[in-house]
């Protein structure tokens, strides 16, 4: 069985960041979609669940960060290619969202980002096929 993750995060307004996510090229899971949440599909095994505030407390006893002030979690999404990321920021930021810094070019990877309509950070980067290779074979740190 493979492993699936479901990176739940907190919203403000669920139907602004179902809006904001699909103008990303997100699409949803309607089976796990109600008025207090809705399961955005990232990858055949990785999904992120937006939860109204409220139902997010249902699931912690812990304060929610307000990820306008604070840093709760980074979220990294891979992409195919380095215009591929610019045109994942530019469209978040089209969408309503807001950069946090500049594009960063390491050469074999590149990375952009954004936060999104409450404030939590989407990395998106893109890194060469042979510097994933020679990570993945222990040769590049």
């Amino acid at each position: 069985m493979t492993t699936k993750i479901f990176v739940n995060l907190p919203v403000k307004n669920l139907n602004q960041s179902v809006e904001f996510f699909t103008k990303l090229g997100f699409t949803f899971n309607p089976q796990f979609t109600d008025e207090t949440a809705t399961c955005m599909i990232v990858a055949e095994d990785i999904f992120v669940m937006l939860l109204t505030e409220d139902k997010f407390k249902t699931f912690t006893p812990k304060e929610i960060c307000d990820a306008t002030k604070s840093t709760e979690v980074l979220i990294c999404l891979s992409s195919e290619s380095r215009e591929k990321v610019d045109e994942m920021v530019h469209k978040a930021v089209a969408a309503g969202g807001t950069t946090y810094n500049q594009p960063q070019d390491h050469g074999f990877m590149y990375g952009h980002g954004f936060q999104d309509l409450d404030g939590h950070i989407w990395e998106v980067l893109f890194m060469e096929p042979d510097a994933i290779h020679q990570v993945n074979h222990g040769k590049k740190q």
